[in-house]
């Protein structure tokens, strides 16, 4: 299974990957990307229709605070 993780060390909090890849993500208290439906966890899973949604909220990251991950 493919997750969209966030490394919220290098994250801003700024928002794009919300914007880009709103049915999964939401933005916490503080602005920083978490999972829409699962918890407020980090890791994100992605349905196979989704990866490259996924893929390109994190090409798109200006500080690369995503990538995705095999589970």
């Amino acid at each position: 299974m493919t997750a969209l993780h966030v490394d919220w060390t290098r994250c801003r909090g700024r928002g794009l990957c919300t914007e880009l890849f709103a049915e999964r993500l939401a933005r916490d208290e503080w602005g920083y990307p978490i999972a829409r439906d699962g918890g407020g966890t980090r890791d994100v899973p992605l349905r196979p229709e989704e990866v490259a949604a996924a893929a390109d909220a994190a090409a798109m990251c200006p500080l690369q605070a995503l990538r995705l991950v095999e589970r």
